[in-house]
């Protein structure tokens, strides 16, 4: 049975997207609802966090330093070091009742985000990718909420769920082009669990957080479950791999709308937790525009 230790007391409301930077060996997050962007390093155990402007719902390590983040109403570019943020773009402004969510670099440094109905209700989200140069394509549309945005190593195929309807799929990926085909369900899970965010390790399983199903669910490339890791909380959120040899599977989780009996059963509810496992993940990649 895999020892789940709590590595940061955070009590996130909607902690999510964590993301390891090798060359800082450092671990970045966020409480989205709480507009902040932490960053855990891991020699001194050291945790500074940022306040954004608004709810800060994903982001990825640019190779030019800093991070391209999708807050809720739009893309931007935030430097941790002097706090400065750059508007990018806000290409759903039309859409009031929606939000940014879940976002990830492929390994051809493209910025891939989702957004959902901030409602909760409607299948209103889309899929967006963000080139180089700072072309916006929308890839995909009728998303209630998106996540697991995940490529396997060998770039051939790229995950996508929508945590609505409680299903991930999989797609073709052409790494050059960045155009995906050919969508199928990879995986399905009932209640009361719900995929939230993903991972990939170096055997190309993909290591999904339950939201309310008190898990994480290590998936094999043809869709079977390979194990299941139980976790003290109910609502993960996402994972990741970090640590020096990448071994270390990071996971957030998020205290939401737990109150009373509920929240005192689980006190690591919104805290930072992690599991070392056998196998590896494989670095993040970085934006490159």
């Amino acid at each position: 049975m895999a020892l789940v230790r709590e590595v940061y007391a955070s009590k996130d409301k909607l902690g999510e997207v964590p993301v390891w930077d090798v060359a800082e060996q450092a671990l970045y997050w966020v409480d989205i609802e709480g507009c902040l962007l932490r960053r855990l390093d891991h020699a001194s155990g050291r945790v500074d966090e940022w306040t954004l402007p608004e709810r800060i719902c994903s982001f990825a390590l640019r190779e030019q330093g800093g991070l391209i983040c999708a807050l809720a109403s739009g893309l931007v570019f935030f430097d941790p070091a002097t706090g400065r943020i750059g508007w990018i773009a806000r290409p759903e402004a039309h859409i009031a009742r929606n939000r940014f969510n879940e976002g990830k670099c492929d390994r051809q440094g493209r910025f891939w985000v989702g957004s959902m109905d901030d409602r909760l209700s409607e299948h209103t989200g889309a899929l967006y990718r963000v080139d180089a140069d700072l072309t916006i394509t929308q890839v995909e549309t009728g998303i209630g909420i998106s996540n697991s945005l995940v490529w396997s190593p060998d770039e051939k195929t790229f995950y996508f769920a929508d945590t609505m309807d409680r299903a991930i799929c999989a797609y073709d990926f052409d790494r050059e082009t960045g155009g995906v085909s050919r969508k199928r369900l990879f995986a399905s899970t009932k209640a009361p669990g719900s995929p939230d965010g993903s991972t990939i390790d170096a055997e190309g399983y993909l290591w999904n957080a339950e939201w309310d199903g008190w898990r994480l669910v290590r998936y094999a490339p043809d869709g079977l479950v390979d194990r299941v890791v139980e976790l003290p909380v109910q609502k993960p959120t996402s994972c990741m791999f970090g640590g020096p040899d990448l071994k270390t599977l990071f996971v957030t989780s998020a205290i939401w709308d737990l109150t009373g009996e509920a929240l005192a059963a689980q006190p690591m509810a919104g805290s930072l937790l992690a599991v070392e496992l056998d196998v590896p993940g494989l670095p993040e990649p970085r934006f490159k525009g």
